[in-house]
């Protein structure tokens, strides 16, 4: 009508939505089952490989805290080794010089220390959640807290044998096994 009559085009979408009934909407209903049929394919082969990537990252994971906990028996192993080796180190006698003492308060010295510097009651502890979490690792479902307070529980043993570490050898040890 424009180039026809020579008149300006001066006529927006905007303005013509403005005359009634030039642009109507209507609701259309949606066939669900329609829609579903056509997606259902990809949402399921999504599903899948989702879960498939689960378990392999999940299968990683329980290799890599497998190692680690083998890692943490062979230091485990390595306090056992050591502990008693620093009780024979200790020269009790340079300790005293020549001072004269009584052999039964020395006696209950050495065991009062002795019992301080021993670690191996943390030792058997460690080896038990060692083996706790192996087994856990082994369980079907969710274990993520059951190994979060078995780990809590490691660290506490490990802590305490630092503590008790009178020995560079064991405190660094401790030290890679925190």
């Amino acid at each position: 009508m424009a180039s026809q009559f020579h008149l300006d085009n001066d006529m927006t979408v905007s303005a013509l939505s403005r005359y009634p009934e030039v642009i109507t909407t209507e609701e259309v209903k949606v066939d669900e089952e329609e829609l579903w049929h056509f997606i259902e394919k990809a949402v399921c082969a999504a599903c899948e490989q989702f879960v498939a990537a689960r378990i392999t990252e999940g299968e990683h994971l329980k290799k890599d805290l497998l190692d680690k906990l083998d890692n943490m028996a062979g230091l485990v192993g390595f306090f056992e080794a050591r502990s008693p080796q620093i009780m024979k180190e200790q020269k009790v006698t340079e300790l005293l010089g020549e001072n004269p003492f009584d052999e039964n308060k020395m006696a209950a010295e050495v065991i009062l220390y002795a019992d301080k510097i021993c670690v191996d009651e943390e030792t058997v502890r460690l080896r038990s959640h060692i083996d706790h979490a192996k087994s856990c690792l082994n369980e079907d479902g969710g274990i993520g807290r059951k190994l979060d307070f078995i780990a809590q529980e490691m660290n506490r043993e490990a802590n305490t044998i630092l503590s008790k570490a009178n020995d560079l050898e064991i405190s660094n040890k401790a030290i890679d096994l925190k």
